[in-house]
């Protein structure tokens, strides 16, 4: 048989969705897939003879600079050579009715000046001496991204992929890509900084930046960004990527800190081990899985949770036989989810202080956290009571609040009445009376461990448990004939709100059914043709 790509970029859900899937034929170029509206190039798709899909690496290519002002001269900054003037251009923004709007944008050697702009900076800093300034690769001048992506859909085979990409700058992807010649490749795309070896801050927390030692010393070699040939691939028979760690520890350069907990790969590749065909049907359920191997580690904790709420026996009913699986129409999800949420804010915010906690919860998951407080039952964070007291304590809490939104039948409870996909539209969601006709609604299952992710910010009121973040898009690409290839999306092609295309991908996409992603399709409903 011939390769398989399947992909689902995960990104925050909005209406119109963030993809405008397009064909594009001249000579020289055939490509399909998706693109964002007004880009020259398609994104993520195929040409006749190859496919490809994208995750990102997420690597550390942001640095945070704290710049010295001059003590006497407020025009000038601090550098490791000495003083050095900022660079300053004004930027005009024309509002209709109004006067025009000016600012003036000050940069340093490093990047432009956030604190001016930023007023949570202003009260952090004292920006009569310092200022704090950004490095960020995608703002480099010689950025050829675009380059990147107008030369791979000319791409006839793997090796054409990978050469395109090499322009690539930001933001760094994890491609997988396969052709029709049945051969496969894993590729890191994107720009990645070299830091000094005396640098111990690495990007962590903002660095003095009239110190040498956190300058970017270069750029890590493209030949030598995490990758895998056809060979590797073969050799286990599949290569999947979820935002973890995409590197064998013994790697010798720095990518992030921060990669994502392994539970979404591990899943992916316990289902892909299974026996049996992984032809292009094999590859919806796992798509659509929904099973987090988080929550079944944290179910034991659940279980035997000491509850005394008047729903509680019902509630441990519920979750008898409940196996970590987060479908929409699971009260055992919901009960789950939501005590989780209670244990997270009780006990970590309970040291932490609420308003700390408040302040980078939605930006921050605690999982792990949670998973090492409770599997060492520790008492510094649930207190002299111990964990069990503090999980029965945030049950109890789960369950009055599930009852204010959901009532008191338990049988009731639906995990996706709380966790509904909602892409919002900028800016008409933020106007109460507009916001039903422009929102795109759909109860959903899973999480942020989950295959078919569903990412709530819990910090979000008033729905804390609303999917804001999930499969942007899912398409599927059959190498041995590619006009089996499937797609669909979230929202639907049109922007149009009251056109019957604005939304009619949404029930389908919540069901993980596809759409055909062909090039040569059986008939057109309607053509449109270009002329110069």
């Amino acid at each position: 048989g011939k390769p398989i790509v399947a992909n689902d970029p995960h990104l925050s859900l909005s209406a119109p969705a963030i993809w405008y899937f397009a064909r594009m034929s001249a000579p020289g170029l055939d490509v399909m897939g998706a693109s964002f509206p007004g880009l020259p190039f398609v994104v993520l798709g195929r040409t006749r003879q190859v496919a490809w899909g994208f995750t990102n690496t997420a690597p550390d290519v942001q640095d945070l600079y704290l710049e010295r002002i001059h003590p006497d001269q407020p025009g000038q900054y601090q550098t490791p050579e000495g003083w050095a003037a900022f660079e300053t251009r004004e930027e005009t923004i024309r509002v209709k009715g109004q006067p025009d709007v000016k600012h003036t944008v000050r940069s340093t050697r490093h990047g432009p000046v956030l604190s001016d702009a930023q007023a949570s900076h202003q009260q952090l800093l004292d920006t009569q001496r310092y200022v704090l300034a950004l490095r960020w690769t995608a703002l480099d001048p010689d950025n050829r991204t675009l380059l990147a992506g107008i030369r791979s859909n000319r791409a006839q085979s793997v090796d054409d992929l990978i050469a395109a990409y090499e322009d690539f700058i930001a933001p760094m992807q994890s491609v997988v890509m396969a052709d029709t010649s049945g051969r496969t490749a894993f590729k890191t795309t994107g720009r990645v900084p070299l830091r000094h070896p005396d640098n111990d801050i690495m990007g962590v927390a903002p660095s003095p930046g009239w110190d040498a030692r956190y300058d970017w010393t270069g750029w890590l070699p493209y030949a030598q960004t995490p990758q895998a040939d056809s060979a590797a691939i073969e050799a286990r028979g599949w290569l999947a990527t979820a935002n973890q760690r995409i590197h064998a520890a013994d790697f010798p350069h720095f990518l992030t800190q921060d990669w994502e907990l392994p539970y979404r790969q591990d899943r992916i590749d316990a289902l892909l081990a299974r026996p049996g065909l992984l032809d292009l049907d094999a590859q919806t359920p796992i798509h659509g899985d929904l099973v987090s191997a988080s929550a079944q580690g944290l179910l034991p904790h659940l279980v035997q949770a000491p509850v005394t709420h008047r729903l509680g026996a019902a509630a441990q009913q519920a979750l008898a036989g409940f196996d970590g699986e987060l479908r929409a129409d699971s009260a055992a999800a919901l009960i789950f989810s939501v005590w989780t949420d209670e244990f997270t804010r009780g006990v970590i915010g309970g040291r932490l202080g609420q308003d700390r906690l408040m302040a980078i919860y939605g930006k921050r998951v605690f999982r792990a956290a949670i998973e090492g407080i409770l599997a060492r039952d520790d008492v510094a964070w649930c207190g002299a009571a111990g964990c069990a007291a503090a999980s029965g304590q945030a049950l109890d809490r789960a369950l009055a609040r599930i009852e204010a939104m959901q009532g008191g039948d338990v049988s009731q409870w639906q995990w996706g009445t709380a966790h509904p996909a909602i892409s919002a539209h900028r800016p008409f969601s933020n106007v109460g009376v507009l916001a039903r006709f422009f929102d795109v609604r759909v109860p959903t299952g899973g999480d942020r461990f989950t295959v078919n992710m569903g990412h709530f910010h819990a910090d979000h009121e008033p729905e804390p448990f609303a999917n804001r973040h999930g499969p942007s898009m899912r398409a599927l690409y059959d190498l041995a004939n590619l006009e089996n290839s499937r797609f669909i999306y979230q929202t639907g092609q049109s922007g149009l709100v009251f056109s019957r295309r604005y939304r009619d991908m949404s029930e389908e996409w919540a069901a993980v059914r596809y759409r055909p992603l062909q090039m040569d399709p059986p008939g057109f409903a309607h053509r449109l043709t270009l002329l110069p």
